[in-house]
């Protein structure tokens, strides 16, 4: 089976590198899906759920903006940052739309109406994340 090099990475750290089958991811035209062999690609990425896929496993991350670029071997996503369903803390996540919403309310000027935008955004992607089933399982049989 022919596979991707895939690299996660964030301005802190590298999240991710691995050897995948496929992987989709939230591009700023639509989800698009990269195969082992895909044509040369650079492409500008939303903040959203990623899920790669190996020959056993499924596995989905949260990730913010930034770019993917392929050569049909190698697939990099440089983004703002990126984890997975186990490091969210599902209360949390659902206090901080709450507290969102109703600070939009009461916004005084247009950095605070940009500040509680990007926090609602990420708070409904995390929250997007957490309601996913768990990671699929393959078996060859």
């Amino acid at each position: 089976m022919h596979n991707l090099h895939l690299k996660i990475i964030t301005p802190k750290r590298i999240v991710l590198e691995k050897e995948i089958a496929s992987i989709t991811v939230p591009s700023s035209e639509g989800d698009l899906t990269v195969l082992p062999h895909h044509t040369h690609l650079f492409s500008l990425l939303n903040e959203g759920i990623v899920t790669y896929r190996t020959e056993k496993n499924e596995e989905v991350l949260a990730i913010g903006g930034g770019y993917l670029e392929t050569d049909g071997k190698n697939v990099q996503l440089l983004v703002t940052r990126a984890y997975g369903q186990d490091e969210i803390d599902h209360a949390a996540t659902v206090k901080a739309i709450e507290d969102a919403k109703a600070d939009m309310k009461q916004v005084k000027d247009k950095k605070q109406l940009q500040d509680i935008s990007t926090l609602l955004r990420r708070s409904l992607v995390d929250l997007k994340l957490l309601k996913r089933k768990a990671p699929k399982t393959f078996h060859n049989e």
